[in-house]
């Protein structure tokens, strides 16, 4: 493959710095970032091929094994290699030249139906970040303090401030800006392409991010030259800055620790290497990778692209759950709907809208079911102080002295979440990764501006850290709460046991609530519907399929009792649907009872 092609594949995976920070206004800039977004999601070179565990493909990717694979790819057109294995046992091949994203699903769909031994084939699609940067310690960062679009940190400040708890943010590395190394801990650079690395070398235990510029048109398709981003040391900065040292900004989580995977280079990341962070990051095992010593309790993944949630990131977000991690991810900055985004909607995590200084959503900020809260993201439309003021460095392609900037996005709202969440798990350690969904969500404070579909309301982090230390968290007595009509929306509960005072609103409604059910547990599900009513109950894996149902008749109640007999902790659907009878508030009531 020519270093033209490379250059293309590759950089078809980030969303860049503007080529001039000072004095360009966020509409050009806009502009030329989305043609980049535009160029990095529609290519790649890769194609990540799973075989069932058992067949000589699933432990051995020779050519023979892999027959029936290639010859499908010949047919398109396509030569492939073998590349690597990922963590979960597929196999990720490289592709002789670049393909759209519609030939690479087609691609993928071919080789699948090609070999009953492939369990699923998938693009290795290349993932950007999300902001939409500017230019310009502690008064300028009104997204901490300012009661409108704020996050009320200074009084969960009394509470907690982090201390023992690690973070990991997965994005381009980090600078060791002076406002910030000290609470640097490891960290490993994903990358194994030298090109997109721009580091000289592929993985690596030096998660340092030595530049992310491109050139006009260097990574596919048509768009504009630009700067290095220093992304990932702008997002570790919001989290936990050096604080109290006199000098530079503040962290919301100033005494946590930070451990950096490096996953996104020169035009992007690729999702094999981002699955391979996520379950390093989390603790788990990634073959070739010395073993995480500072697993994180939560992730920030200020990241993303178009299209629906992937298998092998889906995977990967499960592992990490089944640990006890906590994974945060952006929304994403297309004014869009975030369900059409990943990792925005893939399932278990907590996807992050953006609001501005005036606690409405940002101009950019994605919306919609999947979002589950808001949290300041700046919006410089109304100008450039009121962005997130965090740390940076001052190389416009190589790295230079270290400096502070403002910048914009939801990839700067998730780690004021994440920060959040460092808060509450040095409060309450014990905590799952639903409990802090559940509390971020139930103590959020309502929007002060217009922000439909941005979720629960803004984080409040004071209240969230009174939550956590309280030991709540979904469980016990709960409302069910609208909207919660599919599995996208489902209503997080925790299982205590929690028991739901829910209603059926029409004859059309459903109820999904969503639950973690631990390793070797048992599930049991039951619906009390009023006397008068038939509600039915079915349960559902994290893939939609369909596990049980109850559907007996009016008046009776309905129970499903199902085993977890996997290894790791799984995330389950609870769906109540209406059948006949009552709705409404007086007349449509029912109650769950979840307990495991």
């Amino acid at each position: 493959m020519n270093r033209l092609l490379l250059a293309a594949a590759a950089a078809a995976a980030m969303l860049l710095a503007p080529a001039a920070r000072a004095g360009s206004g966020p509409e050009t800039e806009d502009g030329a970032r989305s043609a980049l977004e535009a160029a990095i999601s529609g290519h790649t070179d890769r194609l990540i091929l799973k075989y069932r565990s058992g067949t000589a493909a699933f432990a051995h990717a020779d050519s023979q094994a892999m027959a029936l694979a290639h010859e499908a790819a010949n047919r398109a057109g396509v030569q492939m290699r073998y590349l690597r294995s990922n963590a979960f046992g597929a196999h990720v091949m490289k592709l002789d030249h670049l393909l759209a994203a519609s030939e690479a699903r087609a691609l993928a769909k071919a080789v699948a139906d090609a070999d009953g031994d492939v369990e699923y084939a998938e693009p290795d699609r290349r993932l950007h970040v999300l902001f939409t940067p500017n230019d310009t310690s502690y008064n300028l960062q009104w997204h901490y303090y300012e009661a409108t679009g704020g996050l009320n940190t200074p009084p969960a400040w009394d509470k907690s401030t982090g201390t023992g708890v690690v973070v990991s943010v997965i994005d381009t590395g980090y600078r060791p800006h002076a406002d910030l190394a000290a609470n640097i801990v490891g960290g490993y650079d994903f990358i194994g392409d030298t090109f997109v690395a721009n580091d000289g070398n592929g993985r690596d235990s030096s998660a340092l991010d030595p530049g992310d510029w491109v050139a006009a048109n260097e990574c596919g398709g048509t768009h504009a030259a630009q700067n290095s981003s220093w992304h990932g040391t702008h997002v570790a900065g919001t989290i936990a800055a050096v604080t109290n040292n006199a000098s530079g900004v503040a962290g919301v989580a100033f005494n946590a620790k930070v451990v950096p995977a490096r996953v996104l280079g020169k035009c992007g990341g690729y999702t094999s290497d981002i699955a391979d962070a996520i379950t390093w990051a989390s603790g788990g095992s990634v073959s070739g990778v010395p073993t995480n010593a500072n697993p994180a309790r939560v992730i920030n993944m200020s990241l993303g692209g178009s299209g629906s949630c992937d298998s092998t990131t889906q995977a990967a977000i499960n592992g990490a759950r089944g640990r006890g991690t906590v994974v945060v991810v952006a929304a994403g900055n297309s004014n869009a709907n975030a369900a059409n985004f990943t990792p925005a909607n893939c399932a278990g995590v907590v996807t992050v809208a953006a609001v501005g200084r005036t606690g409405a959503r940002a101009y950019y900020s994605n919306y919609g079911s999947v979002v589950d809260v808001a949290a300041p993201g700046g919006d410089m439309s109304g100008g450039t102080a009121n962005g997130v003021y965090s740390t940076l460095n001052a190389g416009t392609t190589s790295p230079g002295a270290d400096s502070y900037a403002y910048y914009q996005g939801t990839s700067m709202a998730t780690p004021h979440v994440v920060g959040v969440v460092a808060l509450m798990l040095a409060k309450n350690s014990a905590l799952t990764p639903d409990q802090v969904e559940s509390m971020l969500k139930s103590t959020a404070r309502a929007f002060p501006g217009n922000c439909a579909q941005c979720g629960a309301g803004i984080v409040n982090a004071s209240a969230a850290v009174d939550a956590a230390a309280g030991g709540g968290g979904g469980g016990g007595n709960v409302t069910e709460t609208e909207p919660n009509d599919s599995i996208s929306a489902a209503q997080v509960i925790t299982l205590n046991p929690a028991t739901v005072a829910g209603t059926m609103g029409s004859s059309t409604d459903n109820d999904y609530f969503r639950l973690t059910v631990a390793a070797g547990k048992t599930l049991t599900s039951k619906l009390t519907p009023n006397a008068s009513s038939d509600y039915d109950l079915y349960l559902y894996n994290s893939s939609g399929t369909r596990l049980a149902y109850s559907i007996n008749g009016t008046g009776q109640v309905d129970q499903i009792t199902r085993t977890n007999t996997s290894g790791s902790a799984v995330t389950w659907y609870v769906r109540v649907v209406y059948y006949s009878g009552g709705t409404g508030a007086t007349n449509g009531k029912y109650t769950l009872v979840e307990s495991q």
